[in-house]
């Protein structure tokens, strides 16, 4: 429907076991009355009463109108707080006051949402707010602005979405992080104020909120309500957590844009980023909704993701096809289906100090090419990949020395290194033909069905040449562009997001990619709350996880086999260690693993992530649970030691309640210290209902610290 007159709406989205009421009466910019528990068939004059129910007083020294939050709140509302959009027209119309003037239903027939249309035509401005609840559950929301001035350049600031919380989310949880340690989870109060999390890194960054959450105090992965939102975006962003004195609770984000940045000329428009956010009851619920939100996507991985061999920590830069081919022989013989050759392929790369941008096989060190390498590779039954930074270049590099005007700058300065490298500008016509062309022209010319992207360095001084303007979000959208047309060029080529480990894990680099690299931490220790937290946000499928060596590279932590290969279990799984150096032995459990993983990844990488919230810190409980709940595989970890001996029973959550299970250890994963260890149902198995095992649970073996087990547990017929 299309008025200049619309005269708004109450409108109730549902779907996924969640409810969305949106308020437009009045004609005012939606607003959230309701986001979360579904709330069942609501008639008109019933969401009449929500709407009254849920409006404010106007309460002393304030605003002398009732609170409305709308999705863009802005201080021509009445909002004092953070606001929905910044910008001027030469500082005039600073402060806009839409209206909406029509509404349709949402593009996509397999949402349920609403388009809206709003003007400010003293501003100049219009908007296009979409809200969308997926079969699933999960919320997304992006607002496209257009400056409709037919003379003057509209320079914008900001465009923030808000989506309020109820009172009872009074606590908070985000994540943080570091290099080989990312997704670090910390919480604490709602407290009166504004929580900020701003990336200005060119990337989310190994330290990124990644999932901001609000929950009722205590909340788990089992227990509590939560409400989390994410942003969908791989360049600069925000995220934050609004409590105002009044009592209102929001959540919020959006892309985090530079002075100058974005300067709509007339007729210009821009369009933020999608705001996803979940609601569920724990987090698990949470996690479940973004799941398979994920995986109801048409480009959605559907072969099995095939076990990795990477080259890295085997060989690190000491490439040399002898060497390389007899690592491929014994991981293909362990089970390895895809081989992955990492940095020190191309031109003049023997360190990190040089060749950045040189992407051409180096002739020294590969004189007959690549091709004796992927053809030995291929006939081992693998397929073949490469490694691939492009985005960033050496001033050590061929390319440097000819086009030193291909790399951000600011102020005519050449910028501060980070790992010994600078950043090519890609929005830069020429910049971005010559990776193009040099990406294209190695994928014509050698079979390679992988590439893993990498991105090292942050993104700082960002200067677009030649006038040196702001350039991250440009940067940005020219990555997407270029790997949207390789994998247009190249069908069938998957791509791993990596960016110095985890730093670039979001769903906008999710919409262009096959898989995300967790950390460039192995240890499985660390791993183990890396991918805890990881797939808060992402699917086990969707995250590499490898078999290090014995001794960790990034800690120096020593751990037996099957911590670190049980670890991996978890996720894509792969192996990344010079294993021409192990014994026939560890070679021999390594296949067995592998052949776990390959006789599991469809229930891993179909099922429902689930994670128990056990007393004892020191033990770790997490599993998943077929679609249908007729089996599941658990895990259960040591990461500590713990204070009793043994720990006590451990719940496992997720199954049907009214169903009986048999449990059994699952072998390689049932290896024990000793026989007086064991809890007494071991050897035998035993046979339980779902709401046994996630109400009372069973006993686990006296584990020693950094050991695993894992259970499978399969539905008996009745």
């Amino acid at each position: 429907m299309t008025s200049d007159l619309y005269p708004g709406a109450l409108t109730h989205l549902r779907a996924g076991g969640v409810s969305v009421v949106l308020d437009t009466r009045g004609g005012g910019l939606p607003a959230v009355l309701h986001w979360g528990r579904d709330l069942g068939v609501l008639a008109e004059s019933e969401l009449a009463d929500v709407q009254l129910a849920a409006r404010a007083p106007v309460a002393d020294s304030l605003i002398d109108v009732p609170a409305r939050i709308s999705l863009l709140p802005t201080p021509a509302e009445g909002w004092v707080a953070t606001p929905g959009l910044t910008g001027s027209r030469a500082g005039q119309d600073f402060s806009a006051l839409f209206r909406v003037v029509g509404e349709t239903p949402a593009a996509d027939a397999a949402v349920s949402g609403r388009s809206y249309s709003a003007v400010d035509e003293h501003a100049g401005l219009g908007l296009r707010i979409d809200v969308e609840l997926t079969a699933s559950g999960v919320l997304r929301v992006g607002v496209e602005i257009e400056n409709q001035d037919p003379e003057a350049t509209f320079e914008l600031g900001g465009l923030l979405l808000a989506l309020p919380v109820p009172t009872e989310a009074d606590e908070l949880l985000d994540l943080t992080g570091r290099h080989a340690r990312e997704r670090v989870p910390q919480r604490g109060p709602f407290r009166v104020g504004t929580l900020l999390r701003e990336s200005r890194k060119g990337k989310p960054g190994l330290d990124a909120s990644y999932l901001l959450a609000a929950g009722t105090p205590g909340f788990g992965f089992t227990a509590g309500e939560v409400w989390a939102v994410h942003l969908g975006w791989s360049g600069n962003q925000l995220a934050f957590a609004e409590r105002t004195y009044n009592g209102i609770r929001l959540l919020g984000g959006g892309e985090l844009l530079l002075a100058g940045e974005i300067r709509l000329a007339p007729g210009e428009s821009y369009r933020m980023p999608w705001l996803y956010a979940s609601y569920g009851a724990g987090l698990n619920e949470v996690a479940g909704r973004l799941h398979r939100y994920l995986r109801s996507r048409p480009h959605h991985p559907a072969s099995p993701r095939p076990v990795v061999l990477n080259t890295w920590e085997a060989v690190y830069f000491d490439q040399d096809l002898e060497r390389l081919i007899g690592l491929a022989e014994v991981g293909a013989a362990v089970g390895a289906e895809r081989f992955v050759l990492d940095d020190g392929w191309f031109r003049g790369r023997r360190d990190d100090g040089a060749g950045l941008g040189d992407w051409y096989v180096d002739e020294h060190r590969w004189p007959a090419g690549l091709g004796p390498l992927i053809d030995k590779v291929r006939g081992l039954g693998m397929d073949f990949g490469l490694w691939f930074e492009p985005e960033m270049i050496n001033l050590d590099s061929d390319l440097a020395r000819a086009h030193p005007e291909w790399i951000f700058r600011a102020g005519g300065r050449p910028g501060i290194p980070s790992r010994n490298q600078f950043t090519l500008d890609l929005a830069h016509p020429a910049a971005y033909e010559y990776i193009s062309g040099r990406l294209h022209s190695l994928l014509d010319e050698y079979d390679i069905a992988y590439l893993k992207w990498d991105h090292n360095r942050m993104v700082v001084e960002a200067g677009h040449g030649p006038a040196g303007r702001p350039g991250v979000h440009a940067q940005t959208l020219a990555l997407y562009r270029l790997l949207d047309e390789l994998r247009a060029r190249h069908p069938g080529l998957e791509i791993e997001s990596c960016a110095g480990g985890g730093g670039r894990i979001d769903l906008g680099i999710l919409e262009r990619t096959d898989r995300v690299w967790a950390s460039d931490c192995n240890d499985a220790l660390e791993r183990q709350q890396i991918q805890r937290y990881t797939q808060l946000l992402l699917p086990p499928e969707l995250v590499g996880s490898h078999v290090g060596p014995p001794q960790a590279h990034t800690t120096h932590r020593t751990h037996q086999l099957d911590f670190r290969a049980g670890t991996a279990f978890w996720g894509h799984m792969g192996i990344e260690w010079d294993l021409t150096t192990a014994t026939d032995e560890e070679l021999r459990r390594l296949g067995r693993w592998v052949d776990l993983y390959k006789r599991s990844r469809e229930l891993l990488h179909s099922g429902t992530v689930v994670v128990a919230d056990h007393p004892d810190q020191a033990v770790w409980v997490h599993g998943v649970v077929a679609a249908d709940r007729s089996a599941g595989v658990f895990g259960v970890e040591a990461v500590s030691r713990s204070t009793t001996w043994p720990p006590g029973r451990v719940r496992l959550p997720g199954l049907h309640p009214d169903r009986r299970y048999r449990l059994m250890p699952l072998a390689p994963g049932d290896r024990y210290p000793g026989a007086d260890q064991l809890p007494q149902w071991w050897a035998r198995g035993v046979t339980l209902t779902g709401r046994v095992l996630a109400g009372v649970g069973v006993q686990i073996p006296a584990m020693f610290p950094e050991y695993l087990h894992l259970i499978r547990v399969t539905e008996v017929p009745p």
